[in-house]
């Protein structure tokens, strides 16, 4: 039997988690309602809501393998029409740039598109659609609650649309 003696730094580089999560932050938060206060006494029903969500990914510093991920939601609320025509006048807007820093080790510089843009933004969602949904509570209105969302079929969309694009 023979003990192998390995080196610190070697052993340190094993343990650790392929993505560390050095903070997260809310980047920038904007709720308007325009009517308000009227809107409250005329909205008779729960608000139409479009959201529109965006990832965003970035090298902090170059020549380390740190990144800011930023996962941007717009909720547009709008009073909803009885005839199914397009949406009334706006009820209120909310904006959310909801980012986090993180630390990426070991991984395939293949891998590092999927990780930012599918793994990052899955650990951020939870606390976004949270905020979001005290923020649109909090103006008066019914909290907008995001339902779960595919990263990876985002991603995959995205990457459909981008290939086209390359070829021509």
């Amino acid at each position: 039997m023979s003990a192998t003696t390995q080196d610190p730094a070697q052993a340190a580089a094993q343990t650790s988690a392929p993505i560390a999560v050095n903070i997260q932050y809310i980047k920038d938060l904007s709720f308007e309602v325009p009517g308000a206060p009227m809107i409250y006494t005329q909205l008779k029903t729960a608000p139409r809501v479009d959201i529109n969500l965006d990832v965003q990914a970035r090298r902090v510093q170059e020549g380390q393998n740190v990144f800011e991920v930023t996962l941007a939601i717009r909720a547009e609320a709008s009073e909803p029409v009885s005839n199914g025509g397009a949406s009334g006048p706006r009820v209120f807007l909310a904006e959310l740039a909801y980012a986090g820093v993180f630390t990426l080790s070991g991984i395939p510089d293949n891998a590092v598109e999927p990780v930012l843009l599918v793994e990052c933004p899955r650990i951020l969602f939870p606390y976004a659609r949270s905020i979001l949904s005290d923020v649109t509570r909090d103006g008066g209105f019914p909290p907008v609650l995001l339902q779960p969302i595919d990263f990876l079929a985002l991603w995959q969309s995205r990457r459909a649309e981008q290939a086209p694009a390359a070829t021509n």
